[in-house]
Order: C-alpha cells, then structure tokens, then sequence
C-alpha cells in the first residue's frame, strides 16, 4: 500500500513480506528484561514517535503484558552495534546485540512510522555497521558558535542516522579560564555547556570528542598582546581582521617551551570536561611553519622534523592523560613513514574534500603504517547552500577508501570558513550522505538517496526536494568566498581585486543562472504541498539561500559591468533579505561573529549606493 518505505542508512539485509501489522490504542511498549536501565530513554524516544506519527499514546512497560505491540530486547549473541527487526501478524519486535544496538533498530522503526504511522507493513531486517566509528565533525569557531539547543537537535539528527561520535571545532569559541583576551568579542561555550552536551549525547550513543587547535589555526589566540610573541611570523596583532588571513596564517613557534606548556595547560582544562577516550589536537595546515622565527631551525633539521616532533611531544601529553590523539592528516601525508614515531595509540584522520578526491592519502597513510579515519566533507563552507553533487561524490570516494585501505572511521567534516554563512541545516543532507555509506558500503546513486533523503529528512511525499536543492545550489557565480576576497581587497588595500570580477563569460552565466533560480524557486513553493505543515518550516533557510545566491549574482554583474541595475535599489534589497537572514541565524546560532558577516554585508550596501 503505497510507496515503498525508505531506511537510512539502508539496512545490510531486509526482507519485506505481503501484509502489515497495525498499532493499536490499547497496544504496549514492552522492555523485555534483558534491556538496561538505558533502554528505558530509548524506549521514551519510540513512544513519542508513536503519539506524533500514529496518534497513539503508547504506555510502556516491563517484564510482561498480553498487551504488547511493540516488543524490545538485547541478544549479545549479536553484533554490538547490530539489531534484528521483525514486523509481522504478531506485532513488532527488535533485539539489540546491545543497548545501542537496540537504539538503532528503535531508529530505523521510527522512520518505517513517519512514513507509513499505525499502518507497519510487514518485514525482516537484520542490520549493523561495516565501519565501527562514524562521526561528525562541526565548527564552532569561525562564524558560528551554536545554540544548545541546536546542538542538541544535531545530536538527535546523528543518532536517527546511527551515528556514533560527535566532535566541535575549537580554536577560541570556549571560554578557557585566564583568556579573556582572547574570546571577549565572542560568546564561547562554557565549561556547563560541554558537560550538558556530553550527557545528552551519551544517552544516544554517542562519544562526544573534545578537538582543539594546537599547532596551526590560532590566529585569536596569537593575535592577543598577551601571546602575540609565540608566532611564527611576526607581530600578528598589528594587522586587521581578516577572514581570508584567519585560514592562511598563525601557527604557534614549534620551537619555544612555552608554547607546550600553554597547549598543554589548554588541552588539560578543555579535556576534563569530556568522558570520551579520545583527544583530537588537530595540528592541520601549519602553513607558516619553519618560514618565519623558526626559519634557521627548519633550514637545518627540515620542516618535517620541526613539525613531527612537535606534535609527538603533544600526542605522548594526551597519551600521558590516559587518552588516545587524534590529528589531521594533510601535513604528514608529504612524509607518511614519520608517523612511525608518534605514539601506537595516535588516530590520523585523513581528510580531502575534492569531488574527485584520489585514493593516493590513503593509500600511502595505510602503507606507512597510520591508524586512520577517513576525513570528506559536507561542502558548505564559503557557500550560502552546500554544494550536494560535490559532496555526495566527496563522501562515497572517501567511504570506499576507508574500506579498502581498512580505515577504523569515517569522520565527516562541516567546516566554517569565511564566517559560516550557510544554515548549519542545510549540512544535514551531506550528514545523512556520510551516514548511510559508512553504515552500508553498498553506496546507492544519489538520485536514488536523494529521493530517500527527501522523503525521510523533509517528509517530502513527491521527493523532489533534493533534486531542487542540487540544481539551486550550483547557481553561485559571485560566491560568497568571491564576495569576501573582493571587499578585503579593497578595504584593506591589498590590490588585485580585478582578479575577483566577473569576466564576460561569468557575466551572462549569473544572468542565466538568475532566471533559473526563480524558477527553482517556484518549484521548492510547491513542493509544500506534499510536505506536512510542521515540517514546511525546514525550507526557510533554503529561500534565504536562494535569494542570497541570486543577490550576489547580481552584485557581481554590478561591480564588474559599467552599467547596471539601480545601484540603490539593490542596497535596500540586500540589506532587507540581510534582516531576515539575521533572524534565520539567530533561531539556531549565538551572537558569536555575526558582527563579521554584517560588516561585510554593510560595506556592500554602501558600496552600491557610493556607486549610484
């Protein structure tokens, strides 16, 4: 009776049968006494779905009922992380190899329910993941720094996509103590934050991560007149602020003893808040290392031993505390057989984002010996909307490597870059891409994910909603990472901002592309009427996105053409859509660096108007 029920990720087996099995008021929610007391949240979790899908209060209960509709059960003579579902004549029933186990079967009922509610067609599913570790991996730094309660709502979102650890991008959005200096224009978690986030994701199965900077990608903490003097290159906090500058520069001196003791002493009061096992120190793209105080020492020993030394002291720190290191994989890829020297316990985590990314990091990575994660990523930085064809071909790549070269993880990264402009929900499609082909290496086409994906994540009848969206964000000509590079350039007087424009070829590519986003427009309006009125609200943040797609496209053509439209009139609509779209941010985000995109958006407003 109606279309087929989507599962994601798809189960490893699944048998559907000829019938279906219907929920009734007077029916159960039975924990069977192998389940523990965690199950018992789990079960709460189910019980809801039940009242809003099938409007049906289901009590729960233990031991025993004549009542029961919906059975749950841990067998460990199954996979850990496995489950076995059956719905036939006699009801529902899920064991779990464990507590989790039995979480993600719990999961997989609750999408079978929000597609079909009370009506449970008949099947047999036995299911568990192919990769043990699968994460996700959210900046918190630059740009954004989230709300509770949208972190919350990502933890949620993980574990209905049986996910299973979570890590925040740190540089200086937590409010370490003695640093004021450095997070005072921000609004940086907190000490209660962490351990309140590490709590909820814990009751769903999830490890929370702490991840900090400690070797490149410090530029507020080397930008303080407090420890300006532990950079590389010279006197930092004499220069401006600069989004483009935040990624390229500030690595800390390798070389000094007091840059240890500072990580060190930072490392040690943010990993106290976490239970998790694991520390990631980061220690990615030290771009300026051995080209500035430590120049001479590089030119002796190499850049390679000045950088691999350095992360070892930090890594045999971590080991010290009785956690396992994490560190990003970009810099030791040019010399793989050092990672021989890092402690045995240390994890690489091997990332490249390129839509035709190679197997080439992996490969030498596994061949030098690394414990590895494999790194893609959901394609939203720099963007207004994610790029989903780049980064569903980013994703499966990355997840057939991982199996191949025998990865133990898959960590799939949400970078922030030039101020995290896009919604962090419009990453949720590339999560759910980097969930299911962790889960299942059996990668399905994206067409086909993408009609699961609308159907599941928007509750999409007609399933087009993905399709859209692929087709809407390809339209950027004038790119917000474009748009930025342009205003620096000229506001801090760097010159080439002529490399930035518009050729003639782009020109009319934006005037094309302008008139097939109102189209698409048009066909996401529609799309509500196959979507339940609750869940209509989930394509606000992809209008705002459109429209900005399409505001830049034509500020591009009026910065880079003689003549154009009305100067004025293209001011107030930018700094209008730039009203509402604070209000979007505001929902889900922290004041943190809104300040930075609206400088950004004003100096354009008063640009346009210099211009008229």
């Amino acid at each position: 009776m109606g279309k087929q029920v989507y599962i994601l990720p798809q189960p490893q087996n699944r048998k559907d049968g000829e019938g279906s099995f219907v929920l009734k008021f007077d029916h159960k929610i039975l924990l069977e006494n192998s389940c523990g007391r965690e199950s018992y949240e789990h079960a709460v979790l189910l019980q809801k779905e039940v009242e809003e899908q099938a409007g049906l209060t289901m009590e729960i209960t233990r031991g025993g009922s004549a009542k029961a509709g919906i059975l749950l059960g841990v067998d460990e003579t199954q996979q850990k992380e496995g489950y076995h579902l059956w719905i036939d004549e006699k009801g529902v029933r899920i064991l779990g190899g464990s507590s989790k186990g039995l979480l993600y079967g719990i999961q997989t009922l609750r999408q079978i329910l929000r597609q079909k509610g009370a009506y449970l067609p008949f099947t047999e599913i036995e299911d568990y993941p192919q990769m043990e570790n699968r994460g996700f991996y959210h900046d918190v730094t630059r740009g954004r720094v989230p709300k509770m309660s949208w972190l919350k709502r990502l933890a949620d979102t993980l574990s209905f996509y049986k996910m299973n650890q979570l890590q925040l991008y740190i540089e200086h959005t937590y409010l370490f103590e003695g640093l004021s200096e450095m997070w005072r224009d921000d609004t940086p978690l907190t000490a209660q934050d962490i351990l309140e986030l590490d709590e909820y994701c814990a009751g769903l199965g999830i490890k929370l991560i702490p991840s900090l900077s400690s070797f490149g990608h410090l530029y507020k903490l080397l930008r303080t007149h407090t420890y300006c003097g532990l950079c590389e290159m010279p006197d930092p906090e004499k220069e401006p602020f600069s989004m483009h500058d935040r990624m390229a520069h500030h690595t800390i001196n390798a070389s000094r003893e007091e840059s240890y003791e500072l990580l060190t002493g930072l490392i040690s009061e943010y990993m106290s808040l976490f239970r998790s096992d694991y520390f990631n120190i980061g220690a990615d793209e030290t771009f300026d290392l051995g080209k500035g105080v430590t120049k001479e020492i590089a030119d002796k020993s190499g850049v390679e031993r000045l950088y691999i030394d350095f992360v070892n002291k930090i890594c045999k720190f971590v080991v010290s505390k009785g956690k396992i290191p994490m560190f990003w994989g970009d810099v030791i890829c040019g010399f793989p057989e050092y990672i021989r020297e890092l402690p045995k316990e240390t994890i690489c985590l091997n990332w490249g984002y390129a839509p035709d990314q190679s197997e080439e990091s992996t490969q030498k990575l596994a061949q030098a010996g690394a414990v590895q994660y494999v790194c893609p990523g959901v394609g939203g930085w720099n963007q207004f909307m994610n790029l989903y064809d780049s980064c569903y071909q980013n994703i499966s790549k990355m997840c057939m490597y991982g199996q191949k070269y025998h990865a133990i993880g898959m960590l799939n990264t949400d970078w922030g870059d030039f101020g995290h402009v896009n919604h962090p929900s419009l990453s949720i499609p590339g999560l759910i891409y980097g969930a299911s082909f962790s889960w299942n290496l059996n990668i399905l086409p994206m067409e086909e994910i993408n009609r699961q994906i609308s159907r599941i994540a928007f509750g999409d009848r007609s399933e087009s909603v993905m399709e859209i969206l692929t087709a809407l964000c390809e339209k950027s000509v004038f790119t917000w990472w474009r748009a930025v590079m342009y205003q620096e350039a000229m506001e801090l007087h760097r010159g080439k901002e002529q490399e930035y424009l518009l050729n003639k070829e782009e020109q009319e590519k934006a005037v094309l592309y302008n008139q097939e986003i109102r189209d698409l427009m048009v066909q996401l309006a529609e799309v509500m009427e196959y979507m339940d009125a609750p869940l209509r609200k989930e394509l606000q943040p992809c209008f705002i996105a459109g429209e900005a797609i399409s505001l830049f496209n034509r500020i591009g053509l009026n910065l880079s053409r003689e003549e154009g439209e009305d100067s004025a009139m293209l001011a107030a609509e930018l700094e209008g859509w730039f009203y509402q779209y604070k209000k979007l941010w505001r929902t889900v985000s922290q004041e943190s660096e809104l300040f930075q995109v609206t400088h950004i958006i004003s100096w354009y407003g008063d640009w346009l108007r210099d211009r008229k």
